[in-house]
């Protein structure tokens, strides 16, 4: 089961972007590059950023959807077939229901928007490089809203209410510690609920399992 990162103050994280928007991708590898505990390297497309990936392996990769030569999303597929640990940020301006679930379904571990503030992207990277999964507000709600909708499904019927609370706060990109806080429980907890979900669920990461749960609308 995969645990939640403690970043050390000397940890540097390193960041690729993957993007065809020379102005974009240019002005955001700046503002990475620029900030203490950041490297960052840039890509027109996957398969320039895959034939360099052994050389210089990065701990997140920043994911445009809209690509000439595949998808983002195809390309998240490809690379968590290949390197199945990799940490996968969308960075994109659709903001629909498809491409949010799609994405998230193909192994991405967060999804935001390329109106997002340069402090609340930094922060998202941190988050993700800790085993967060951060969305940008309105991402969120669409996700929510998705939950939300009376569609039960049998699939989860074996949850408890509180495993379907730590399910539900994973999807909205809360950390271990961070749904520990919310559920006033301890980190512990948190990890037990953790292995009964993905047992019930016959899954193996907090990816598959909220996957899974978009997929079959649970809760």
């Amino acid at each position: 089961m995969p645990n939640a990162k403690i970043i050390d103050a000397d940890d540097i994280i390193h960041v690729a972007i993957i993007d065809d928007d020379d102005e974009m991708r240019r002005g955001i590898r700046r503002i990475i590059d620029q900030t203490d505990g950041f490297a960052c390297s840039d890509f027109t497309n996957g398969s320039s950023f895959l034939a360099t990936f052994d050389e210089n392996p990065p701990d997140v990769v920043l994911m445009d959807i809209g690509m000439p030569d595949k998808s983002g999303i195809e390309w998240v597929e490809i690379l968590k077939e290949r390197y199945p640990h990799i940490q996968c940020l969308m960075l994109t301006v659709h903001s629909d229901e498809e491409k949010i679930f799609q994405s998230l379904r193909a192994g991405a571990v967060g999804y935001l928007l390329k109106t997002t503030a340069p402090e609340k992207l930094l922060t998202s990277i941190r988050e993700t490089y800790a085993g967060g999964a951060p969305m940008s507000g309105e991402v969120a709600r669409k996700v929510l809203t998705y939950f939300q909708q009376p569609k039960p499904s049998p699939v989860f019927a074996t949850l408890s209410q509180r495993e379907l609370d730590v399910l539900l706060a994973l999807t909205e990109g809360y950390t271990y510690k961070a749904i520990a806080d919310k559920l006033f429980v301890s980190v512990n907890t948190v990890r037990f609920h953790l292995r009964n979900i993905y047992a019930k669920l016959h899954v193996r990461s907090r990816t598959e399992a909220v996957a899974k749960a978009l997929k079959n609308k649970a809760v």
